[in-house]
C-alpha cells in the first residue's frame, strides 16, 4: 500500500512575504516541513514540478521523501494553499510522519459496479454523500483510494460505512453507522405524484364553479 515518491527541493532560508513573492516570480513555490515537534523545514520546489506531481493518481495519499539539501524528510502533503482568482499554488505544507505514527487521513471514495446495480439501471441516480472518507492508520497502510460496491443496489437503497471495503490496519474516524451514499429515485418517478394532485386541487376548484353555473341555468 505504501506509495513513496522521491522529490528534490529547494533549500529556502529567508522567509516573509517578499521572500516568498520573489520564489513565486522565479517559478517556484515556497513550501515547509512541519510536524513531530520539530523545527520546521522551509523549502521552495519548482512550480512545474509540483504541478506534475499533483497530475498524478493519489498525490493527497502519497508519502514523499523529500531531500532538502542534504537531509531527507518523510512526509505527506498537508495543504495546499492557492491563488483566489488563478487557483495556482501559492504555498504548500507537507506534514512529517514516521513509522509508527497513527494518522488520520482523507481518501478518496471510488463507487463502482454501476452497471450492476439495478436502480441506476431504472434510471436512479447515485447520491454521493461521501467523496472521501476520513481514516486513521500508519503510513505504510495509508490505501490510495476506497471502494464501494454499488451491485444489486435498488432505488431507495444505502450505503453504510461499514459497507465500505476498508484494507487491514485502516479504520474509519467516523462511525460505521454513518449513511455515505444512496440510490435516488429519478425524478420522472415523482411528477406523476405532483400532477395528480394538481389535477385533483383544479377539480376541487371546478366544482363550486360548476355548481354555481348549473344553479342559474336552473332559475332561467
Amino acid at each position: 500500500m505504501a506509495n513513496i515518491t522521491s522529490i528534490r527541493v529547494n533549500e529556502r532560508t529567508t522567509a516573509g512575504k517578499g521572500a516568498a513573492r520573489a520564489e513565486r516570480r522565479a517559478g517556484l513555490i515556497p513550501g515547509v516541513i512541519y510536524g513531530e515537534k520539530k523545527e520546521p523545514v522551509m523549502f521552495s520546489i519548482s512550480a512545474l514540478d509540483l504541478d506534475a506531481q499533483m497530475r498524478q493518481k493519489g498525490f493527497w495519499t502519497r508519502q514523499f521523501e523529500i531531500e532538502v539539501g542534504k537531509n531527507k524528510y518523510h512526509a505527506i502533503c498537508q495543504d495546499i494553499q492557492t491563488h483566489p482568482l488563478t487557483d495556482r499554488p501559492i504555498h504548500i505544507d507537507f506534514l512529517r510522519v514516521s513509522a509508527n505514527a497513527e494518522l488520520q487521513i482523507e481518501v478518496p471514495v471510488m463507487y463502482e459496479n454501476e452497471l450492476a446495480c439495478p436502480g441506476l439501471k431504472l434510471g436512479g441516480t447515485l447520491n454521493a454523500i461521501y467523496r472521501v472518507i476520513e481514516v486513521s492508520c500508519k503510513p505504510k497502510d495509508i490505501p490510495e483510494q476506497l471502494v464501494v460496491d454499488l451491485t444489486g443496489l435498488n432505488i431507495g437503497d444505502v450505503v453504510k460505512m461499514s459497507d465500505v471495503k476498508f484494507p487491514a490496519g485502516v479504520k474509519p474516524v467516523e462511525d460505521l453507522d454513518t449513511t455515505i451514499a444512496a440510490i435516488a429515485a429519478p425524478s420522472s418517478m415523482e411528477e406523476p405524484v405532483e400532477e395528480t394532485a394538481a389535477a385533483a386541487a383544479a377539480t376541487t376548484e371546478a366544482a363550486p364553479a360548476a355548481a354555481a353555473a348549473a344553479d342559474t341555468a336552473a332559475k332561467a
